[in-house]
């Protein structure tokens, strides 16, 4: 295989739930550039994010570095360029390392990112999001799910607009900034919004959808549900479901999420059709994923902030050097696994011992390496403490510190449809498993971590009082 360092492109979309695939076995969605992607290279199936939110999930991609490393817990205390990432180590070695579209760091003025270039950036609001979101007891209620319906039309939103001008400011790099000759490789990071709600998608692909009997959710029925504490909490606290009255709320909401699917496929298609007109493939390397995924109504929850599949796996798809094509792999991975690949991908694999970096390069990973490896995933935000999912080849586990265990054994049920934590048989790994955890970190003092930074920020904006007058948030509004 060839040395030879490379370009990198990156493109991450926005809680896009690695199921709802063509390549994957969707049994209704068109997403023809995903599956031609798919088709080229290597897919990771058992990808996860590092947090099932934006803000820590994209800090963890951006350092390399797992969240309760990082501390950013939750999506108001987000990343302020420290710890240093591997934008840093490639810019200190001479790469430009250049970004389009959403962030969702910081962004206070003087933070470094350690990137060249940035272009239509999006960072939490007001560099501060939504305090609200600090909150984390029982009662507070957000209302999610009635702007969830009534944004689940056809037309344009305001992240619809953002995605045509992110996907054209890439094209226009790929075509002009690309072609300059350096002496060393680059990496451009294109970040797109969809499928994220509002589910208010362009026609054309709206319509596709909403003329179809679209499968229902996963255990939808209310006497299905699962009555895990964290399932019934979330549920209460974000009342997504609550204002759905009839079979066709929810398959409007479909619609609209399966519309944006093929919206974010077909901006996909713009940008890679540029390595196609300009030679750009026999120099680049190519990586798609999403931040985190969206339950899609399974269990009756929609959004992220679980750890069921829906919601915490990732698509993750790699096209290039060391990477065969149509080759799967189902050793686990996670997004701290992109940072030592791209080093070592554009020539600096150096920059892998300088930071530190815990992950296993995707290269590696796609040849076999730790093949029986677990992976972290965590999770600090809307419910009184803190819990973290443990991914083995074969089983998840859910370690919560006030609520039961769950365990998955997910090649036999890979649906997650039996709860296996309370199992006699399956003690042994539910031992084995917690103890990787805590080889990994102490999930209570972690826990007590997160909760004292959480409330010294509330302290920060005046106190819960002054907080709760402010209006929340439904999703970060894109930049003008």
């Amino acid at each position: 295989m060839s040395t030879k360092p490379r370009n990198v492109l990156i493109v991450m979309s926005d809680e896009h739930n690695a199921a709802v695939s063509g390549h994957a076995g969707h049994p209704v969605i068109d997403t023809p550039h995903l599956d031609r992607l798919a088709g080229m290279g290597t897919r990771f199936t058992a990808a996860y994010t590092a947090s099932p939110i934006c803000v820590p999930a994209r800090a963890a991609f951006a350092t390399g570095r797992p969240v309760h490393e990082l501390g950013c817990w939750d999506n108001v205390i987000a990343w302020d360029g420290r710890p240093r990432g591997w934008h840093h180590a490639l810019r200190d070695r001479g790469h430009r390392v250049a970004s389009i579209g959403k962030l969702h760091f910081r962004g206070h003025e003087g933070d470094d990112f350690g990137l060249t270039e940035s272009q239509l950036a999006m960072h939490i609001e007001g560099g501060t999001g939504d305090q609200q979101m600090l909150f984390r007891e029982a009662d507070v209620i957000r209302h999610a799910g009635r702007k969830l319906l009534q944004g689940a039309i056809p037309g344009e939103s305001a992240y619809t607009l953002y995605d045509r001008r992110i996907t054209a400011q890439a094209q226009i790099w790929l075509h002009e900034a690309a072609q300059r000759h350096d002496d060393k490789p680059w990496v451009l990071f294109v970040s797109l919004v969809a499928p994220h709600f509002p589910l208010t998608a362009p026609p054309e692909h709206f319509y596709r959808y909403a003329a179809m009997q679209l499968p229902p959710p996963k255990l939808y029925a209310a006497g299905e549900r699962p009555t895990h504490p964290y399932v019934v909490h979330h549920a209460r606290r974000s009342c997504y479901d609550l204002d759905f009255k009839e079979p066709a709320d929810v398959q409007r909401a479909l619609a609209g999420y399966f519309g944006l699917t093929s919206f974010m496929d077909e901006n996909l298609g713009k940008i890679l059709s540029v390595l196609d007109r300009t030679g750009l493939w026999d120099t680049t390397d190519v990586l798609y994923t999403s931040d985190h995924g969206d339950n899609l109504g399974s269990r009756g929850l929609w959004g992220k902030s679980t750890m069921y599949e829906e919601s915490a796996r990732v698509p993750l798809i790699a096209v290039g050097e060391g990477f065969a094509p149509g080759r799967v792999v189902a050793t686990p991975a996670v997004h701290t696994d992109i940072a030592p690949w791209v080093l070592a991908a554009t020539g600096a694999p150096d920059g892998i011992d300088e930071l530190q970096l815990p992950g296993c390069s995707l290269v590696d990973l796609a040849d076999g390496a730790q093949a029986q490896r677990s992976v972290l995933s965590q999770f600090h935000i809307g419910a009184p403490h803190g819990f973290y999912m443990v991914r083995s080849p074969r089983y998840k586990y859910v370690h919560y510190i006030d609520y039961p265990a769950q365990l998955f054994d997910l090649q036999q049920d890979p649906q997650e449809l039996v709860d296996l934590a309370d199992s006699a048989a399956h003690a042994p790994v539910r031992a084995e498993l917690e103890a990787t955890l805590r080889g990994w970190l102490d999930p209570e003092a972690t826990d007590a971590r997160a909760l004292a930074d959480q409330a010294a920020m509330i302290e920060h904006f005046g106190g819960r009082d002054a907080i709760r007058t402010r209006q929340p948030m439904p999703f970060t509004p894109a930049p003008i």
